[in-house]
């Protein structure tokens, strides 16, 4: 169960992951970049200053963001797919008419016209109402470095891979700050972060009541995620849970219908005591967003779904708030 924010503000840049190698046939841009950084990667802040003991009950989410000076602590979750946008305002929630078996508006039509695509973020205090819409506050700073061989500062003109590759710096506006939620709370200071080791000043705060109860509602019969999503077994990924039995997988609830976009990469590293750091097996994940419709509600929160609907690969995938779930509500359209 959360019980604390952790406030993570940039002093300066951060970095995403570096693009692929440039070479003629491989011009790319932002190609495999990968911001906000993953909970399992605030994890690392946790491994370097308290006890074993204690991390192996941690439990991160995110990630999100918010405002540094908001003392609301209104901060900023990934948009439910049923909200669709026309210049930067939500012109539709979408509802799921049973008989008709489609998604439909308001007026019970479905909709019409073009809608604003692209990471869309909307306040937690407004989640059952939102009409406040934000892009994400950060922009890329691309930098191109060369390819060094490994013995000498010499630039690796050989491999086949290229001699250049671009670096994606990653410039948050100064007013924002990156926003997880965890059950231990963590030490405030400045810590390196980010890769590069760029530093970053980090808060914890306890979670307002507000956000604690939405956290705690059960998801009901309608919930979408805010966080990314992989279920499934240690080999296998599914868009939904599965439960195992007599060697057999079959759905862990009886979902309708829903409402999801195109999967997204899902990777961690495993730690190691060795230079080279392992890392855990390339998935791909029901992105946040996502919009589960089903047949009976599911009368539990997020944090009392079983383990056993999650992968475990070092860690079981629930560690790192895998599928975070709030209630849409009822909506009757039937």
């Amino acid at each position: 169960m959360f019980e604390y924010l952790i406030i993570i503000e940039p002093l300066g840049l951060l970095y995403g992951s570096a693009g692929r190698f440039l070479s003629p046939e491989n011009l790319v841009g932002r190609s495999g970049t990968s911001f906000p950084p993953s909970a399992a990667t605030v994890s690392g802040l946790y491994a370097a200053t308290i006890e074993k003991d204690a991390i192996a009950t941690l439990q991160i989410a995110g990630p999100f963001w918010g405002y540094s000076q908001d003392q609301a602590q209104n901060f900023y979750v990934p948009m439910p797919f049923n909200c669709l946008m026309e210049k930067g305002e939500i012109k539709h929630q979408l509802q799921w008419n049973t008989n008709a078996q489609e998604w439909q508006t308001e007026l019970g039509e479905s909709p019409v016209g073009k809608f604003d695509k692209g990471d869309r973020w909307i306040p937690i205090n407004s989640w059952h109402q939102p009409t406040q819409v934000h892009t994400n506050p950060w922009q890329y700073l691309p930098h191109l470095h060369p390819r060094l061989e490994r013995n000498q500062r010499k630039v690796d003109t050989a491999s086949t891979d290229g001699s250049l590759f671009l670096e994606n710096a990653v410039q948050m506006h100064p007013d924002t700050c990156l926003i997880y939620l965890s059950n231990i709370c963590l030490a405030d200071g400045w810590y390196r972060f980010g890769g590069e080791g760029h530093m970053v000043n980090v808060r914890c705060d306890k979670i307002a009541d507000s956000t604690q109860e939405l956290l705690n509602k059960p998801v009901g019969k309608e919930f979408a995620l805010i966080t990314p999503a992989v279920w499934g077994s240690t080999r296998l990924s599914y868009r939904e849970p599965m439960t195992y039995e007599n060697n057999h997988s079959q759905p862990a609830w009886h979902g309708e219908t829903l409402l999801t976009e195109r999967p997204i990469p899902f990777r961690y590293r495993l730690g190691g005591s060795g230079k080279t750091k392992r890392l855990s097996r390339g998935r791909y994940a029901v992105p946040a967003g996502t919009v589960y419709v089903l047949k009976e509600p599911l009368h539990q929160p997020w944090y009392q779904w079983k383990e056993s609907w999650f992968p475990t690969e070092a860690f079981n995938f629930k560690r790192w708030g895998c599928g975070l779930a709030l209630p849409l509500g009822e909506k009757s359209t039937n």
